[in-house]
């Protein structure tokens, strides 16, 4: 057997071993390669022009004859067939590596495609006095160079959907490096780039490949690569304190684990949506802390990447008894300025306007005189107009607090979509609480694409991945212990198995193993700060005093005025000027400790809340922190 890897500087194995030096001299490689290329037989005058043309027609002859002679040598004399005319290798002699590479694409198995990418085809091979197979390598080359980086550019969106982002970014960095000039890779690498909060970095990417384009071949980028950063652009910058340089910007932004599965379900849901013009209804479910939030966040940033309008609620138990509460928010912040809006019906808009005072505002002119109508009527009506330009993406975190009136015009808008690129993304406990909610995930399969995914804790494996993560010089038996360890501390919740492992990096030495942790029968929110294990209150403490002191009153204040706080409250509790609170809470935002919405901002798990304001807090501080937001 016969294998010859060309995608990539070329290496021959004859059974397993190295080949004999003779069949290595170039002219006889090179013999060798183009006949394993070649979709049948090549005539010896071919063969003679394109490698020894420079020759008397004698000598070329015999040349070909001696590299013939050595191939039978080391393939069989079966396995090279010639005759007076024509020479061909017997099918199957010679194993390429090309081949399956073709074989990998076909089944859009891009990863097995992408590792037999080593470089360009037949990388610093040549026969410099052969300019008949110089033309034929030039053309192998470019053809090879484009699908290589069409594998690359598929894996590298395939390691971003299934949430391995830096895997994404080490693919597409190979794309790139490929092909420095491909719209292709630099995308996926933007892409990859974006999907890590980097959204500077993305857009430097861009200028400089924009740049380099111009320089070399006065051109500009493919508008698709344009779209894309353009849609980066829109994209939350954020302000973070310079103690968030390097590793530790990154430390709690941990990789998704053990959720790699869920997201790619979500996202075929959502591609489905576009595919087949139906509406997709994708249910999160499970018990707080489990990472349905996070996982929400992933599947929302892939979206907006896709260009895509995102809008997104966080309800608290508050919002329950708050009609339409859910729908107006919906109403604020993004959807105000998504494209199509203005085409919306008038009374649509006059309808919103009486609940969000800037949509008078901003179209007065379109509404004139028009009568409102209904509000959730208006709110589809603007739903339409928005999903005749752009993809919508609604997202409703904790959907059990959402209000019963917002529950069943969501369900109404959505079924008035029909026949549009557009998502409800909900996130709940298991199972879900609102019976309308719940009828909406039944429908998936019948009236809407979609999936309903119930997260589970992370297992072992999982855990220890993430160990490995935060934890690099650890060895492996150190890693296995900690494993253990933190697995029976945080029951295999992601939100403290990250908290744990953060607190163990910045130097928390685990004690004596509390095996009263979790409560029979009781979630993370029903669990107080006093029944948690001494670890978990420990790492919280930790994390708490690593950031920054405005993050510190920041999140404190947030702690004692209850389940969702604006920022002007926020502003007026601690004191800080809006130039110092919007970057503590973009730093509380980064780290996961507060979620926004356009109401305000809440804890990502009331537990965590919980031990701030127990722990972190005397009862006068939290007594000032009350009487400064005037609060009895």
């Amino acid at each position: 057997m016969v294998e010859c890897n060309v995608l990539g500087p070329v290496t021959v194995a004859v059974d397993g071993q190295t080949a004999p030096p003779e069949l290595l001299w170039k002219k006889n490689l090179a013999l060798l390669v183009y006949l394993a290329r070649s979709p049948g037989p090549r005539s010896r005058e071919h063969l003679c022009g394109l490698l020894w043309g420079e020759k008397p027609e004698s000598s070329a002859r015999h040349s070909l004859n001696e590299a013939l002679r050595i191939l039978r040598r080391v393939l069989g004399e079966d396995l090279v067939q010639s005759d007076g005319q024509q020479v061909a290798l017997a099918a199957g002699s010679v194993q390429l590596d090309t081949s399956r590479f073709e074989a990998a694409t076909a089944r859009e198995a891009w990863e097995e495609a992408s590792r037999l990418v080593r470089g360009p085809f037949l990388e610093g091979f040549g026969v410099p006095d052969s300019s008949g197979f110089e033309d034929w390598i030039a053309v192998e080359r470019r053809y090879w160079l484009q699908q290589s980086v069409l594998a690359l550019s598929a894996h590298a969106e395939l390691c971003a959907t299934q949430g391995d982002i830096a895997g994404a970014a080490r693919v597409a960095g190979r794309a790139v490096a490929l092909d420095p000039l491909s719209d292709a890779a630099h995308r996926a690498a933007i892409r990859a780039t974006a999907l890590a909060g980097e959204r500077a970095a993305a857009l430097g990417q861009y200028d400089e490949f924009a740049g380099r384009l111009r320089e070399l071949l006065g051109a500009e980028p493919q508008p698709e690569t344009v779209r894309l950063a353009d849609r980066v652009r829109r994209e939350r910058s954020w302000q973070l304190p310079e103690i968030l340089a390097g590793a530790e910007k990154e430390a709690r932004r941990a990789p998704l684990v053990g959720r790699e599965q869920a997201l790619a379900e979500a996202m075929a849901a959502w591609e489905s949506s576009r595919r087949e013009k139906k509406p997709a209804v994708v249910a999160l479910e499970g018990e707080p802390g489990i990472g349905k939030t996070r996982l929400a966040e992933e599947i929302a940033s892939r979206a907006r990447l896709d260009g895509a309008v995102v809008l997104g609620i966080r309800c608290v138990p508050s919002d329950l008894d708050a009609p339409w509460s859910g729908l107006v928010t919906f109403c604020r912040g993004e959807l105000l300025e998504a494209p199509g809006i203005v085409y919306a019906p008038p009374g649509a808009l006059a309808a919103i306007a009486q609940e969000v005072p800037e949509w008078r505002d901003r179209f007065e002119a379109e509404i004139g005189d028009a009568a409102p109508v209904p509000l959730a009527r208006a709110f589809g009506g603007v739903a339409r107009a928005v999903v005749e330009e752009q993809p919508l993406l609604l997202f409703v975190d904790d959907a059990e607090w959402l209000d019963e009136e917002s529950a069943r015009a969501l369900a109404a808008v959505l079924r008035d979509l029909a026949g549009s690129h557009a998502a409800l993304l909900l996130a709940s406990p298991r199972p879900a609480a609102r019976a309308v909610l719940m009828e909406l995930r039944d429908q998936v399969g019948r009236d809407y694409v979609g999936c309903s995914l119930a997260l589970e804790p992370l297992d072992e494996a999982h855990i220890r991945r993430l160990a490995a993560h935060f934890l690099p010089s650890y060895d492996a038996e150190q890693l296995d212990r900690l494993t253990r360890r933190v697995e029976a501390d945080s029951a295999g919740l992601p939100l403290l198995v990250v908290e744990l492992f953060n607190a163990v990096r910045l130097g928390l030495e685990l004690g004596a193993l509390d095996d009263s942790w979790p409560a029979p029968d009781r979630t993370l929110d029903q669990t107080m700060p006093g029944d948690l294990p001494d670890a978990i209150v420990a790492a919280i403490r930790i994390g708490f005093r690593r950031l920054g002191s405005d993050a510190q009153e920041t999140l404190a204040a947030a702690a004692v005025l209850g389940d969702r706080v604006d920022a002007e409250t926020l502003e007026r509790t601690t004191g800080l000027s809006a130039a110092a609170l919007l970057p503590a809470l973009d730093e509380l935002e980064w780290q996961r400790w507060l979620a926004a919405e356009p109401r305000g901002y809440a804890f990502v798990a009331r537990v965590v809340r919980n031990v701030v304001a127990r722990d972190m807090l005397t009862p006068g501080q939290r007594q000032r922190i009350q009487a400064a937001a005037g609060l009895e």
